[in-house]
């Protein structure tokens, strides 16, 4: 199908932005995909037109579609890493800006490239995701690329969006403040999935802990298990993630510290089956040390899971009176005793997910201010083009 010129092409009902940054819609990768999928979704429902730029391996040229109302344009560029994602970047803008659209971006990895909008004017919102750079697991050559780049979105983006009101602070080393926003992301509560989905990973619903996170050390998932193992539970930790007990010495370490009630489930991807998973759950361990706010902790909240989580500034706001935190395997272990000895502190904690959930985290709160941030520079590129 194919798609009008430009904004000023659009009646004065509607409004044009074009996301860019993720590896497209329907989201069966990341965070980014799901807040990009979701806000797509809020702005057409809202008099939109919202295109995502979608990498895929298909063979022949740029093509466009739509899927669920959202229009897609489709560039083919193989998935062969950081180097095959920088391409699918500079081709995306290349796209973009010949259509002097709003651009809404996801992530800084390729902010060089968005000197493109600068150089056409086309305004450019940026999400600039956590301080990817600050990350031990990139090694140095490519913590250097990031923190270059990320002065670069920083420079070249008109609004920069912060996930979390303490990354919101360091940006202000980066960039004014008056065009930094704070937007945090979102989830959906489940609404009471089956229970055959967790009982064919061999659980049984409320009888185990989850813990989902990539299995790094900056994720505490080691001290995690220690605390759990420390003594006999009489439930399931259900932790998610390759782990392969052979090259890898953190995997190594993890799987050899955790006890026979610690079951590791692999990877899952099938949305369905993590949402009955943290569903049914008696609580989620996050141990996540760095960023800003973290979907899986957000999704936890939404699912009403007590919350057991490493103790810094990312995880206390987000979490607030719905979790308990640890810094050590001992503080650890006390917190998962507190957790299943205490039925009413559970209970109490649940309750405090869901409504720190309700204040701050749902779709629909977050992609209205996706919408307000996106009309602002609506707004810019039209008074331009008066």
């Amino acid at each position: 199908m194919p798609l009008r010129d430009s904004v000023t092409d659009a009646p004065d009902s509607q409004r044009v932005v074009r996301i860019l940054g993720t590896h497209g819609v329907p989201a069966n990768y990341g965070g980014f995909e799901t807040a990009a999928e979701n806000v797509a979704r809020y702005l057409t429902d809202h008099g939109w037109r919202a295109i995502v730029y979608c990498q895929t391996d298909h063979e022949g040229p740029i093509y466009e579609d739509a899927w669920n109302g959202i229009e897609r344009v489709n560039i083919s560029v193989p998935n062969l890493g950081w180097l095959g994602t920088a391409r699918f970047d500079w081709m995306s803008i290349r796209h973009a800006v010949r259509h002097r659209d709003v651009c809404l971006t996801f992530g800084y990895n390729t902010g060089v490239f968005n000197i493109l909008q600068r150089l056409h004017r086309v305004p450019n919102v940026i999400n600039m995701d956590g301080i990817e750079w600050s990350r031990r697991r990139w090694g140095v050559l490519r913590q250097a690329i990031l923190y270059v780049n990320e002065r670069f979105a920083a420079l070249f983006g008109n609004e920069l969006i912060a996930d979390h009101p303490e990354l919101n602070k360091y940006l202000r080393t980066r960039a004014p403040a008056r065009k930094i926003t704070t937007i945090t992301y979102g989830a959906h509560r489940p609404e009471d999935p089956p229970e055959e989905l967790v009982e064919a990973l061999g659980l049984k619903a409320q009888q185990y802990l989850t813990l989902i996170a990539r299995p790094i050390p900056e994720n505490s998932i080691l001290e995690l298990v220690q605390g759990f193992s420390a003594k006999r539970r009489s439930i399931q930790l259900a932790i998610l993630g390759a782990y392969d007990g052979g090259d890898d010495a953190y995997h190594r370490a993890v799987l050899d510290a955790a006890s026979d009630e610690v079951t590791f489930l692999g990877p899952i991807y099938d949305p369905a089956t993590v949402q009955a998973l943290r569903y049914h759950s008696l609580g989620y361990l996050h141990g996540h040390t760095v960023g800003g706010t973290n979907p899986s902790l957000v999704e936890a909240l939404a699912a009403g899971n007590p919350v057991i989580a490493h103790q810094n500034k990312y995880n206390r706001w987000v979490a607030g009176e719905a979790g308990l935190y640890f810094r050590s395997p001992a503080e650890a272990e006390k917190c998962i005793d507190e957790l299943l000895d205490n039925p009413e502190r559970a209970e109490e904690l649940s309750r405090h997910a869901l409504a720190r959930f309700e204040s701050e985290f749902t779709w629909d709160r977050v992609a209205g201010q996706y919408e307000a941030l996106l009309r602002k520079s609506a707004l810019s590129l039209r008074t331009q083009s008066d």
